[in-house]
């Protein structure tokens, strides 16, 4: 009989803001399947939450409310987690909002979506790595993963606010780097266009345009995004404060 080995994230704690998301799902099941115990938050997806929680192999997981834009929720659920697991060892910011808006359409560009995409998106980075700063510290081996896109870089997005909000996610991942160092790793996974079952329901020619303009001729996959999670989380030590890239190359296009 071969020789088991102990998942390499056995006894992490794992908190995923929006775990209940094409994306976020995704990177729980890895975190899950690489050993950690993990905390699925969500916003109003509570039955999906509950439901993957679930679903997740191992032991111990659970879904819980984390609404990114309630820093007194943020804040409740870091007690929380404090008292029901003793420790947190990652976070990952997955919680993101948009709205198809044509870039040159600023009339459209409403105040109140604006204020939300900002919100959720920037604020809601802050106000998360906040309220779990202290147990993330504790070990002096916390990471933080924030989930970015490639429109930060492109400006080329849903609508110019949300390429806006995704810079800032960047440059937040290299102030919090800095910041947070040494007791606390910060870093950005930034994807191209994801297959998730939102981007399904969107125009089928313009997704294969999409595609198209990328050099590996496809969509990143979700799991492609969860795996670049894994690696910040097991192969990246000694990195902070930087991007990783999960775009198939789309800025060489």
């Amino acid at each position: 009989m071969g020789e088991s080995r102990t998942p390499a994230l056995a006894g992490k704690v794992a908190i995923v803001t929006g775990g209940a998301g094409g994306i976020g799902s995704a990177v729980c099941r890895a975190l899950a399947e690489a050993g950690a115990r993990v905390v699925v938050g969500y916003n109003a997806s509570d039955k999906a939450a509950r439901a993957l929680a679930g679903s997740l192999p191992g032991g111990g997981h659970f879904a819980a409310p984390a609404p990114v834009t309630d820093s007194a929720a943020l804040r409740a659920l870091a007690e929380r987690v404090k008292v029901e697991c003793g420790r947190a060892d990652i976070l990952v910011n997955s919680a993101g909002t948009t709205r198809f808006v044509p870039h040159a359409d600023l009339d459209a560009l409403d105040d109140e979506l604006i204020d939300t995409v900002l919100g959720v998106n920037v604020r809601g980075v802050i106000a998360a790595t906040r309220a779990f700063r202290s147990l993330l510290a504790q070990n002096g081996q916390g990471l933080v993963v924030n989930i970015s896109s490639i429109a930060a870089v492109t400006a080329m997005g849903s609508n110019i606010a949300y390429c806006a909000s995704k810079a800032a996610v960047d440059n937040l991942t290299r102030s919090l780097g800095r910041a947070l160092a040494p007791d606390i790793r910060v870093l950005s996974v930034s994807p191209g266009l994801v297959d998730t079952e939102f981007v399904r329901g969107l125009d089928e020619a313009w997704r294969n345009q999409q595609a198209d303009r990328t050099p590996m001729k496809r969509l990143a996959m979700p799991s492609e995004v969860a795996a670049a999670v894994i690696a910040a989380a097991l192969y990246l030590p000694f990195t902070t404060g930087t991007v990783i890239p999960v775009d198939g190359g789309r800025p060489l296009a």
